[in-house]
């Protein structure tokens, strides 16, 4: 997928990156939607984008095959004019719409995945930056209601969201790592199928970054988020999985000449052998029975979905 990964680096790489843009480079047809929606907040804009992807029996044409969600989460693409050039936080936007333009390829030369495939992300290439412990990141000229509300839809029935995840001290491998399921408040076990997933397509041994109790409640409520990669789950009963483009050392999220196009092509690739398997069935986020269980023994946790007492 590295073609594809060159293409939308180019693509975004500039001052005036739009969404409008992109999806005339996608170029939809009859089959393939793509939708773009601008939102003006806080003296800046942002473009929302949101693709269709159809399956032979997804939900889309009639069928009955599982929908996955691929979202591309970040503050944004650059933070013009305080530095010049692509920032490392947009390497969630860069993979994901990698993903797509592979996708739309393969569709139009008759290569279809079973169900069907929604990739959501957002541009903007001048986005504020934000004080974070223990490197600055990058900010976001929308809140994070909007942006789920523009990226989670309903019609996804497990989400792989990837993102920068650079400025931490708990992940050092350079490449890509995935987390533990979240679903509905609770910290899942890892994903088996997912693990082989990222073997065959990394050939070595899968990475898994830690996840907090805090990393998977809502921004706003005062506690620390490792970042914004795992923000989905709170709104959303689907299972969410991170999918963490990573660095030995620390990077800054508003850092540039910081991506690295071999990383942001292998978390791409797995994405896409991902959606492959989970059209297919043979791909499962959790085990639905165990999950059962333990809301049986334990109860109800969707409260670490919303902002908590004090935020009500």
């Amino acid at each position: 997928m590295l073609k594809q990964v060159m293409e939308m680096y180019e693509l975004l790489d500039k001052p005036n990156a739009s969404g409008f843009e992109v999806k005339e480079f996608l170029g939809c047809t009859d089959q393939i939607e793509i939708q773009v929606e601008s939102v003006a907040a806080n003296g800046g804009s942002t473009d929302f984008i949101e693709v269709i992807i159809p399956g032979s029996h997804g939900k889309q044409t009639g069928g009955d095959a599982p929908t996955i969600g691929l979202l591309g989460r970040l503050g944004g693409l650059g933070a013009r004019p305080e530095v010049t050039g692509f920032v490392s936080d947009g390497d969630g936007a860069l993979a994901a719409l990698s993903v797509a333009s592979k996708l739309i390829t393969m569709y139009k030369n008759g290569d279809r995945l079973r169900g069907d495939v929604i990739v959501t992300t957002h541009i903007c290439p001048d986005a504020p930056s934000i004080d974070h412990h223990p490197v600055r990141f990058m900010g976001s000229y929308v809140d994070m209601d909007t942006m789920n509300r523009l990226e989670v839809l309903d019609e996804m029935d497990a989400i792989l969201s990837v993102d920068t995840t650079k400025g931490n001290r708990i992940i050092n491998n350079n490449g890509f790592a995935i987390s533990n399921t979240v679903k509905e408040g609770y910290i899942l076990k890892v994903s088996d199928d997912l693990l082989d997933v990222m073997m065959r397509t990394t050939g070595k041994l899968p990475y898994v970054f830690p996840l907090s109790q805090q990393d998977i409640t809502p921004y706003g409520n005062g506690l620390y988020h490792i970042n914004s990669i795992l923000q989905p789950n709170t709104a959303t009963k689907s299972p969410v999985v991170g999918v963490a483009i990573t660095t030995q050392a620390v990077v800054p999220g508003c850092a540039t000449g910081a991506t690295n196009l071999m990383d942001v092509e292998g978390a791409a690739r797995f994405m896409l052998e991902v959606a492959k398997d989970f059209g297919q069935g043979k791909c499962h986020f959790y085990d639905s029975e165990e999950f059962d269980l333990i809301k049986a023994l334990y109860g109800d946790m969707s409260r670490f979905q919303t902002k908590g007492e004090q935020g009500r």
